[in-house]
């Protein structure tokens, strides 16, 4: 079997295994890669993807030699790894797979762990110069919070993960608090106060600079479509604002892409304000409000897998004008806060179908029946067979749009079948 298969399956990917000593004796082995190139590190629950995408935009149209690590992906492994805004080839990540498969068998290192010096060593083959890391889960024992970044961001903190990260919105922040670096500047989303005393405590002991989206900068003039998202950035670095599109659908995207372009001021990059407007246009983030057109109808795309992601959804599916009838197709994991996702989704579709995604881990699937009935006064429909689900929702659409979510499981499954159909 090739070493990039065996490094992928030796291990399932969702066991967890905490603490930096494995990552750093892996890395310390391969001769520090990660130590090749410079950082940007971006965690939160919410939209550190789209944030890290729109941050690599920009610098890859500056002229930089680019690397993009994020988790999970959608369709297919190489995603989660891209050199200039493109997955790693083949023949490189089987090249470097070779070597970490070594040092991971010996660690007895977890999934993401291998992945995350896989990564880094296809960064440093490929002669990156600056690399956007996104946090896999929580931050201060993160796999990559080995890197010693250039400026951190935190996007976002609400309750996800809480078998994990704890139950309090102040123990997660503490967790995501834990990537902030003595004297690294630290960028930050809006979030509760709470969770933001925590983040600015943190910084105050590492004598980190921390700034605060609607303190230190701002957007304002938000307009969003189907096509993208339009607002101005302000900051003492732009006295009459920044004017910038983006592909992105969502007022939540604005704020994300203000994230971004904070941490290219704060990195002194020189980055031009022709690079951030030209590489936020033209940055993209599959399954975020992603619209869709078939030969068999409309569709739009979603990974909300968290009550916080979900309300952002359900109001811009009122707001936007999506064709109607919407039918929802909606498969959670079931160690997610499921119940409390099915009320604001499906009070604003027609119809709704519950089904199982086959890529999905088994043991973490949802029982559809506790589903079915957890949902209440609302009727759903239940269809454990993918492909047959996807049909249904079509079928109960119409000429309207079936929205997909509950997972990166969920919509990565379907946009496979329907880009294949396209």
């Amino acid at each position: 079997m090739p070493a990039l298969d065996r490094l992928l399956k030796r291990k399932p990917a969702h066991r967890i295994l905490w603490g930096l000593e494995r990552t750093s004796a892996m890395l310390h082995s391969l001769g520090d890669p990660h130590r090749a190139f410079d950082s940007i590190h971006v965690g939160g629950t919410n939209g550190k993807g789209s944030t890290s995408a729109m941050i690599e935009s920009v610098l890859r149209a500056s002229g930089q030699i680019t690397g993009l690590y994020t988790s999970p992906h959608l369709c297919e492994f190489a995603e989660r790894i891209r050199v200039r805004g493109v997955p790693a080839g083949r023949a490189l990540l089987e090249e470097c797979a070779e070597d970490v498969l070594i040092v991971a068998e010996r660690e007895d290192a977890s999934f993401f762990e291998s992945t995350t010096v896989l990564a880094f060593e296809v960064f440093r083959r490929s002669g990156c110069r600056v690399v956007v890391a996104e946090v896999g889960l929580g931050g201060r024992l993160d796999a990559t919070n080995v890197l010693e970044p250039r400026v951190s961001v935190v996007s976002s903190v609400d309750r996800d993960h809480s078998n994990y990260l704890g139950d309090t919105l102040e123990e997660i922040a503490a967790e995501k608090a834990g990537i902030l670096k003595p004297g690294v500047p630290v960028v930050v989303g809006q979030m509760d106060p709470a969770a933001l005393d925590v983040l600015a405590a943190r910084a105050a002991d590492v004598d980190a600079p921390i700034e605060v989206l609607g303190r230190e900068f701002s957007v304002d003039d938000v307009s969003t479509d189907l096509g993208g998202t339009g607002f101005r950035y302000r900051s003492d670095g732009w006295a009459d604002g920044l004017q910038v599109r983006i592909s992105l659908v969502g007022e939540h995207q604005a704020r994300n892409s203000s994230l971004a372009i904070r941490s290219l001021e704060r990195t002194a990059s020189g980055v031009s304000p022709e690079d951030i407007v030209s590489g936020m246009g033209s940055a993209v983030w599959p399954g975020r409000f992603e619209v869709l057109s078939s030969r068999t109808g409309g569709w739009v795309l979603d990974i909300a897998h968290n009550p916080q992601a979900v309300a952002t959804l359900a109001a811009m599916l009122e707001e936007l004008p999506v064709p109607r009838p919407l039918v929802l197709l909606l498969s959670i994991l079931g160690d997610k806060s499921w119940k409390e996702m099915l009320e604001p989704l499906l009070a604003v579709v027609s119809a709704a179908v519950f089904t199982i995604a086959p890529s999905s881990p088994a043991e973490r699937r949802w029982n559809l029946e506790e589903a079915r009935d957890a949902a209440g006064r609302w009727p759903v429909v239940l269809e454990s067979d993918f492909r047959a689900a996807m049909t249904r929702a079509r079928e109960l659409a119409g000429v309207g749009t079936v929205v997909v979510t509950g997972s990166a499981h969920t919509v990565g499954d379907a946009r496979r079948l329907i880009t294949s159909d396209i």
